[in-house]
């Protein structure tokens, strides 16, 4: 930096946190990794980067990982409600009104449903020693945000199929609950209910096409023949928006030869524009998360690039009582972009923030120590200079500062690690991903 607190390339202060490379989220703007969900019965989501807290109602922590419901879930449960209602008025008339009571119970079963799907994805998780950040039940299902990618194909493969698995149980368990039941009552029509909604839930998910569970497993299987798991990626992804074609053109085709239990007569308009709409948001869904699974596979293989050494601003040491003024000079003649306090025997104690020298007008910088625009060193604040990728991101992120001491194995002062240097580089990597 020089002596008014600027640096002199052309980097410029970022935000007091490290980049997050998500999103994961398969709709947003921000690149998922494999797996991620956004289908109907919610798949695991391993990504790089988590989300802010939130994301709608906290319902409850399971094995310790919060339960949120989306807005959009409001949405969906209102539609599941009208559409079903209109079902059981022809089922059974004698309800009435009380219909939509039945039916508003069936949203709930049915999403309590998809939690299960969703907790099975994060007992998995955690008996891999994945961190699981959340679970979101929202408007086509629900997501298992994990936080880490699985190390073997073998955990990948078990990751992702064990939600299908109990979709598929909570069918048989329905099944056998209607043959307890009285056909044409109300139980019975609900059992039934959930009994095909389960199963269609689990032969949807098992689908080989990323970003569904089944996608997963066959990049788990690609990734298992060819040892490389960039080469599962590609696979799945082309397959899932292979898949997302086929829901766009095959669903509405399906609706109109009768396949889906219409007869074509009993299809109006409304019916044909329902379907088409049905189809083209699934499919765009699909075909998002296709795309953003393998461009944050891409990106994972960049990440390593980034490493805490070669994007650490060079320091020079000074003193706690040292005025800011002489202690720029230094920097300059030392071509040094960053200070670094330190006490009497040498020893780092604190880090000059940026942002404080900034804000400081170069009339008053020799009245002020660089002790009182520092910040003491925590624990967390020192990285290794050879961290890298992942690595150092997930420690950024465990300890959000603005500055970091960046350090040898010795323990020995390497430099100053800016968040905003590191946001950048990863900003950068993620231009250069096609």
């Amino acid at each position: 930096m020089d002596e008014s607190g600027k640096p002199q390339d052309p980097q410029e202060s970022g935000p007091d946190r490290p980049p997050q490379p998500t999103e994961h989220a398969p709709d947003g703007p921000q690149p998922p990794s494999p797996g991620t969900p956004g289908t109907p019965g919610g798949e695991a989501r391993a990504h790089a980067e988590p989300k802010a807290p939130g994301g709608g109602i906290l319902m409850g922590r399971p094995f310790g990982v919060p339960v949120y419901v989306a807005p959009s879930w409001f949405l969906v449960a209102a539609l599941i409600t009208w559409v079903f209602g209109g079902q059981l008025e022809r089922v059974l008339p004698e309800l009435g009104a009380a219909r939509y009571l039945v039916s508003l119970f069936f949203a709930v079963a049915f999403y309590a449903s998809v939690l299960v799907h969703e907790l099975a994805h994060t007992v998995a998780a955690i008996r891999f020693k994945l961190p699981v950040r959340r679970i979101q039940l929202q408007f086509f299902g629900g997501v298992s945000e994990i936080e880490k990618e699985t190390e073997t194909p073998g955990r990948e493969f078990v990751l992702a199929f064990v939600g299908p698995l109990l979709s598929l149980v909570l069918a048989g368990v329905f099944y056998v609950g209607m043959q307890l039941v009285e056909p044409g009552t109300v139980p019975g029509v609900l059992l039934a209910g959930l009994m095909i909604s389960n199963l269609i839930v689990a032969v949807f998910n098992l689908l080989p096409g990323l970003p569904l569970d089944g996608g997963r497993m066959l990049r788990a299987v690609v990734w298992k023949l060819t040892g490389r798991p960039m080469s599962g990626t590609v696979a799945a992804a082309w397959v899932g928006r292979a898949l997302a074609v086929t829901v766009l053109i095959g669903l509405p085709l399906l609706t109109h030869t009768g396949a889906l239990g219409r007869a074509p007569e009993e299809i109006g308009g409304a019916d044909s524009l329902t379907d088409a709409l049905l189809a083209a948001i699934l499919a765009a869904i699909i075909w998002t998360g296709a795309g953003n699974s393998l461009r944050m596979a891409r990106l994972r293989e960049r990440l390593p690039d980034l490493t805490a050494r070669t994007l650490t601003r060079r320091a020079i040491p000074v003193e706690t009582d040292t005025p800011l003024s002489e202690a720029l000079r230094r920097a300059d003649d030392a071509g040094a972009r960053a200070l670094v306090v330190v006490d009497r025997q040498g020893s780092p104690t604190a880090l000059v923030r940026e942002a404080a020298i900034i804000g400081i007008p170069e009339h008053r910088r020799p009245w002020v120590t660089v002790g009182t625009l520092a910040q003491d060193l925590k624990d967390g604040m020192r990285v290794g200079a050879e961290l890298a990728g992942e690595d150092l991101l997930d420690h950024l992120r465990a300890t959000p500062a603005t500055e970091y001491l960046v350090v040898e194995h010795s323990g020995e002062i390497y430099g100053v690690l800016s968040t905003t240097d590191v946001e950048r580089a990863f900003v950068a990597a993620m231009a250069r991903t096609p």
